[in-house]
């Protein structure tokens, strides 16, 4: 590949030792999730020298989440991960610090928790694993594609301690109770609603619509350090912030995370947003002419599937014509230098994504010459075509060979 210029974002990488990625997936905490902005940097470089009263500093996290959610109270905590299992074991224990301490056993606690089955998705960790680390029994709710009101009315019993509902491009899309009906059953019967909203830009509506606590990302759209936000009714997340006398010591998140959590929520209230989405659809437009007209290949733009304010260019292939499959076109875009890394986690139903939401300045060009030059290798015959099952496994497979 030829490109004109080098760009500062390129210098780190030659700095570290570390292969250059271009970001085209989306918000992956795999890719490190995001990059922070300037304000972020200098929040979290501003507070490491100097201690802090760490309740004082989350009250200041308080008092900003709230603004911004609409919330009553919010926290700081490790990751959004985090903030599922501290909402869940707040709504076991309430402001019991002596069955905090206790948990994960959960003798005597109401515990069981009720999930839709579609929405027992894996995003980088299973969704039930993360209830389960409260000492939480996990209650799935109807099918995997069906779930009905009297389902999930009938799974409610006097064992059962909280609801979560899961708000991700990794759930089943059709066939779930929608969330203001799911709300309005579980409130029904006086039980607590916790959304997992870690990777939306809406960071109002689902305590409007009645959450008692959302979970968000410090560390994706909003491009803060890693974190996880809790906001909700302050009862609730006092509840859930308790727990960092138990189980959520091994969750604890530094004061430059909570810092910067801060300065990355100042930010995105004072971002120009109308501005980035046309920057990213200049990016769409740009990967658009260049794959125009390649035989076997069908780019269209398409909307963020939960409804995030995005567009992602979705590349459809059709092998026999392409000369390659979307798996070999995936393969051969993140096994150049600089590595793209594409959304390939449909790519068994024959397309990829690019996402254009993380691209640094000169990132949106060398995409387009990558893209154009692989497809260019594809029609040529010249791709290889990656083994489906060692594909399929890579993500465990690259822990299981880290560090050989």
């Amino acid at each position: 590949m030829t490109t004109s210029g080098t760009h500062d974002w390129q210098a780190f990488y030659s700095a570290s030792g570390m292969t250059p990625v271009i970001n085209v997936s989306g918000t992956m905490t795999g890719l490190g999730a995001s990059s922070a902005g300037q304000p972020v940097v200098e929040a979290c470089a501003a507070i490491l020298p100097h201690f802090v009263r760490m309740h004082e500093l989350q009250a200041l996290a308080s008092e900003t989440i709230a603004r911004l959610t609409g919330a009553e109270a919010g926290f700081v905590t490790a990751s959004a991960s985090a903030g599922i299992t501290l909402s869940i074991a707040g709504c076991m224990t309430g402001l019991d610090p002596a069955a905090a301490e206790r948990l994960p056993d959960a003798s005597g606690l109401k515990n069981e928790v009720v999930i839709q089955a579609g929405h027992l998705c894996h995003y980088g960790a299973p969704v039930d694993q993360s209830m389960r680390l409260a000492g939480a029994a996990v209650v799935p709710v109807g099918q995997s594609t069906q779930v009905l009101d009297h389902q999930l009315t009938g799974a409610i019993n006097e064992r059962t301690a909280a609801a979560l509902y899961v708000v991700s491009h990794h759930v089943v899309d059709y066939g779930q109770i929608p969330f203001d009906a799911f709300v309005a059953l579980c409130h029904e019967a006086n039980l607590p609603v916790i959304v997992d909203a870690a990777s939306e830009y809406d960071l109002t509506g689902f305590i409007e619509a009645g959450a008692d606590l959302a979970i968000y990302s410090a560390h994706k759209f909003l491009g803060g350090p890693t974190a996880g936000l809790v906001a909700g009714a302050a009862d609730r997340v006092r509840a859930a912030y308790l727990q960092n006398i138990g189980i959520g010591r091994g969750m604890k998140v530094g004061k430059e995370s909570i810092y910067g959590a801060i300065a990355a929520l100042k930010a995105w209230e004072a971002r120009d947003h109308a501005a980035i989405r046309k920057a990213e659809r200049q990016a769409l437009d740009t990967w658009l002419a260049a794959l125009a007209g390649r035989p076997g290949i069908d780019a269209t733009i398409v909307p963020d599937p939960t409804n995030n304010p995005l567009d992602r260019l979705r590349i459809n292939v059709d092998p026999a014509v392409a000369g390659a499959s979307a798996r070999a076109i995936a393969a051969a875009l993140a096994a150049g230098d600089p590595a793209v890394i594409v959304r390939d986690h449909e790519v068994e139903q024959g397309w990829i994504q690019l996402d254009p939401c993380n691209l640094l300045p000169g990132q949106m060009a060398m995409v387009a010459e990558r893209l154009a030059a692989v497809c260019e290798a594809a029609s040529g015959g010249r791709l290889t075509e990656p083994d489906l099952t060692v594909w399929r496994n890579q993500s465990v497979d690259s822990y299981l060979t880290w560090g050989r």
